[in-house]
């Protein structure tokens, strides 16, 4: 048994791609989703933060914290290097404890438009299943998603007869915060 696990669990180590599927599935941090911040040995320094419109936080000793689009790792890892230099070996824990800023919004022809609450990844397809699904007279050709990067808006095309038919799967990508998936 050992000489068939050895080399799997060596492939494991070495093989790139196992550990960087674990990263690629973590949340990142929204403007209003809430944490749970902490560092060990300091009771003084546990504090339950939002993330302000703006994309940061602010933490005692540390400041103001840019932390839009990290994971909580990301910025324990932060957070840590900004409090070097008041404690040593600082140990920070950041918990999600609320994901209320990673919303989508739905318009046009479903069956429930409005607000979708993102608790982790989420494609165009799940976000229809969470409207109710296309209305019978939705125009399913000029599906789209608008998203905001920066000052200017993207226009991302959705191929909804080939997702349905599974010929090509690409325009089911996964939706940020703040997407509007649009349907005529």
């Amino acid at each position: 048994m050992l000489r068939f696990l050895l080399p799997v669990v060596c492939a494991m180590a070495v093989w790139p791609g196992v550990s960087n599927a674990a990263e690629s599935d973590a949340y990142l941090l929204s403007p209003g989703d809430n944490l749970s911040v902490s560092v060990w040995g300091e009771d003084k320094l546990k504090q339950d933060v939002r993330v302000l419109p703006d994309g940061s936080i602010t933490f005692p000793l540390a400041g103001k914290v840019e932390v839009v689009g990290l994971d909580a790792t990301a910025v324990s890892e932060k957070l840590a290097a900004k409090l070097e230099k008041f404690i040593p070996d600082p140990q920070v824990s950041v918990v999600v404890t609320g994901t209320e800023g990673n919303v989508a919004y739905v318009q046009g022809k479903v069956l429930k438009p409005g607000t979708v609450h993102m608790s982790g990844p989420t494609s165009v397809l799940q976000v229809l299943s969470l409207s109710g699904g296309l209305d019978k007279f939705a125009d399913t050709s000029e599906i789209k998603v608008v998203r905001q990067t920066g000052t200017k808006q993207q226009i991302l095309p959705v191929n909804y007869r080939k997702l349905m038919s599974g010929d090509d799967m690409t325009t089911n990508f996964l939706l940020k915060a703040g997407d509007t998936l649009v349907v005529p």
